[in-house]
């Protein structure tokens, strides 16, 4: 396995973080040798088989041509659980776990229904699922093969509560469609990253990840965030709550937007990083106006 070691941190050095290669060669040796990360120097003399040291050398090549790791093993670690990823699908993010982690720190234990806009692989949908026993929890896309992803992370993760539907949010025949009538929440991670965003972007991320869930043009970057407001004046519950997932760069036109779309208790809420990054609000008890 030394060998191994080696092979992995001379062939990304350069290319890679030294902390990033750390942890790919963690991940391939779970992944492939089923040795976790506090074993590798115990088993450090270990002699890999063939097929063990070619699956090795085939993740390597991929990480050289700037594959996702997540892609390459086919998921991703996501609040405390392992999601199917795959090129129809975004990998997860450390930020959208803080949006979870908001909405279940808020969330009161009574029964609901909760609508996810954009669930990708389901991460959101899923760890609500799980954290919301008592919920029923809708999740919709524009993409078949990522509701196929999203489904079978639900079969997986035993997520019984959580069901998955074609839906074009931007078509106002699909969202007519949508059912029940009213939701007691709505969440949305939309595509929010700006045409103009993309110079300073890593190259694993455009070279492989969905744009279609990515990018929104520089001249109506919130343009998602529209609609789903303006959807959420006859679909939410009086009193319920909207969350999204926002553009750091965005923060203050997004509090501007609800505010004209007449929402009330409007919060930003800055990530780890000190960036905005999640955007709560609530309809008013009142049925909003149309604007």
């Amino acid at each position: 396995m030394t060998q191994a070691l080696a092979y992995i941190q001379s062939s990304l050095e350069g290319l890679y973080p030294a902390g990033e290669i750390r942890s790919f060669t963690r991940l391939i040796m779970e992944e492939v040798c089923h040795i976790p990360p506090y074993k590798l120097l115990s088993d450090k003399d270990r002699e890999l088989s063939d097929n063990e040291n070619k699956r090795i050398t085939e993740i390597i090549d991929r990480l050289r041509q700037a594959e996702p790791i997540q892609y390459i093993i086919g998921k991703a670690y996501f609040y405390d659980a392992y999601f199917l990823v795959n090129p129809a699908t975004l990998i997860p993010r450390p930020e959208t776990e803080e949006l979870v982690e908001h909405i279940l720190c808020d969330d009161n234990g009574e029964k609901k229904t909760v609508l996810d806009i954009g669930t990708g692989s389901g991460c959101i949908a899923i760890s609500l699922a799980k954290g919301m026993p008592n919920a029923e929890i809708i999740g919709i896309d524009i993409s078949d093969k990522a509701l196929e992803t999203a489904r079978e992370n639900a079969r997986l993760l035993k997520a019984e509560n959580a069901s998955f539907f074609l839906t074009d949010i931007l078509s106002a025949q699909d969202r007519a469609q949508l059912q029940p009538a009213l939701f007691d929440l709505i969440v949305s991670n939309p595509p929010y990253v700006m045409e103009k965003e993309k110079k300073a972007m890593e190259k694993n991320v455009l070279l492989h990840e969905p744009h279609l869930a990515l990018f929104v043009k520089d001249d109506d970057p919130l343009i998602y965030y529209r609609h789903i407001a303006q959807m959420g004046k006859e679909r939410l519950q009086p009193g319920g709550y909207i969350y999204f997932e926002i553009n750091a760069q965005c923060g203050k036109e997004m509090v501007e937007l609800m505010e004209q779309e007449g929402y009330e208790s409007i919060e930003r809420i800055k990530d780890l990083s000190g960036k905005d990054r999640i955007l709560k609000a609530k309809r008013p008890e009142q049925r909003l106006k149309h604007t």
